[in-house]
């Protein structure tokens, strides 16, 4: 091998590694992989497309890469941190999760709750500090932007900030709206 061919095991290598370090799809796998061969060498990099989707293919059969338990894990984590289901969604998309196990994993979501969406908005405001956890004077307009951003609806914006305590919201949180 030159210094500047990719082979298998060097592929293989940056595969664990990425892998040893963080959950991933295939295809964000595959992203990895192109990119760290591409700086490796350019010339290379044309010949490593076939051995990445050699790698990508054995570590989906071999159960180390898998979408669904990646989309639901991901779901999960970003749901508790109070993310949106529509930036849940655009997160899963940019990873390379592809639309249908991303619906599944927010379909599992819903079970779970009666208002997944509400519910990441309550966690959304509790980490912003926002409605019934702020520490100063209220900035209304600053506040219900601060959650459209974060993608929320005004309906469910207004309902968080209409909240008079924390125990208030831990209760629209778990039963939902009426």
């Amino acid at each position: 091998m030159s210094a500047r061919e990719i082979d298998s095991e060097l592929l293989e290598r940056w595969a664990l590694g990425y892998l040893g370090r963080y959950a991933s799809s295939a295809e964000n796998l595959r992203r990895v992989l192109l990119r760290r061969a591409r700086r490796y060498s350019s010339e290379a990099a044309l010949e490593a497309g076939p051995l990445i989707e050699a790698i990508v293919a054995r570590y989906r059969e071999a159960g180390l890469l898998d979408d669904a338990a990646y989309a639901a894990a991901r779901v999960g984590s970003l749901h508790r941190r109070g993310d949106s289901l529509k930036a849940i969604r655009a997160r899963l998309a940019a990873k390379g999760v592809s639309a249908e196990v991303a619906a599944d994993a927010l379909a599992g979501l819903r079970e779970r709750a009666a208002d997944p969406d509400l519910a990441a908005a309550c966690a959304f405001a509790r980490r912003r500090r926002l409605g019934p956890f702020r520490q100063g004077a209220a900035d209304r307009q600053r506040e219900l932007a601060a959650l459209a951003r974060a993608g929320f609806s005004r309906r469910i914006a207004e309902a968080v900030l209409a909240c008079a305590d924390e125990e208030a919201i831990e209760s629209l949180a778990r039963d939902g709206l009426c």
